[in-house]
């Protein structure tokens, strides 16, 4: 009797946290849907402007700018900067795990970085980053499920300001890049000083009068493309997310599923030998009589 009971509270806690799972992957399925639009929105504008600064660069000849070849001047405790985005929430299967192990073998194949600046994004990487002797020099927990544009504008106009002023030599953004929905995987991202991609050698630029001059039109479209692009990191982080908590629960809920019926045919079976004990016991009783 205690073992029929004590599996029949197993199948009751079995199905109460597949209910929870279901439920979970529900909301994650609805949030990756909304996260997939933004950041599917804000893409086209992102490589937009590379594309225009490509082709300023390509056709404006000799033109140079400190977001991209670094300020004139860089100061004698200039180091590097790392910003590393995690998520606030668990139960996202290896999405965390991903994240900061890219992470640290990063920071173990560049000293430079391990003695720079590290600043994270999320709470689940706090732990990790204190279990392995990361001194983490600012903890951003303004940005959430749904970073605002304002926000992380405020984030690189802050970088590029001391990226300029020669405090940083560098800033790299460690993110999980959302490719599709079957796939993200870890990168990272030199932001500053800024890469755009090179001009293609097929095509012949096109001779354009500037209005006003190219220096600065690229002194407005370079700062644009620097928040422009961790605005897109920051999207994919999100994005990448949810698809990793809407998997995770989805199998979560089937193994559930799995242990349901796995504990509901132990369950059958203990009742069965039960049932077949207390007939034997009142036919022995019966017999005994007689």
């Amino acid at each position: 009797m205690a073992k029929t009971r004590e599996i029949k509270k197993r199948i009751k806690a079995v199905g109460n946290i597949k209910r929870i799972t279901r439920t979970m992957q529900m909301i994650a399925t609805s949030k990756f849907a909304k996260s997939q639009q933004r950041a599917l929105a804000t893409k086209p504008y992102t490589e937009g402007v590379f594309e225009l600064v490509q082709e300023l660069a390509a056709t404006a000849g000799n033109v140079s700018h400190p977001l991209i070849d670094g300020p004139s001047a860089v100061k004698k405790d200039a180091k590097e900067l790392t910003l590393i985005l995690t998520s606030d929430r668990g139960l996202c299967g290896p999405y965390n795990g991903s994240i900061l192990r890219t992470s640290i073998a990063r920071l173990r194949e560049r000293p430079q970085a391990r003695s720079g600046e590290v600043e994270l994004v999320g709470k689940k990487g706090v732990s990790f980053l204190r279990f392995n002797a990361v001194d983490v020099s600012v903890h951003h927990t303004q940005f959430g499920d749904q970073p605002e544009f304002e926000d992380v504008e405020r984030l690189a106009e802050t970088y590029m300001s001391r990226f300029i002023a020669g405090e940083l030599t560098s800033v790299n953004v460690i993110y999980m890049r959302y490719i599709s929905a079957g796939k993200q995987q870890p990168e990272v991202m030199q932001l500053l000083p800024l890469k755009p991609p090179a001009a293609a050698t097929e095509a012949k630029p096109v001779d354009y009068e500037f209005s006003p001059a190219a220096p600065e039109l690229l002194g407005s479209l370079l700062p644009e493309a620097v928040k422009a692009t961790l605005f897109q990191a920051f999207n994919d982080a999100v994005v990448s997310e949810h698809v990793a908590r809407m998997v995770a629960m989805k199998a979560a809920t089937d193994n559930a599923g799995k242990m349901g019926k796995l504990l509901t045919r132990q369950f059958n079976r203990a009742r069965q030998a039960q049932i077949t004990t207390e007939l034997t016991e009142i036919i022995s009783g019966a017999a005994a009589l007689e």
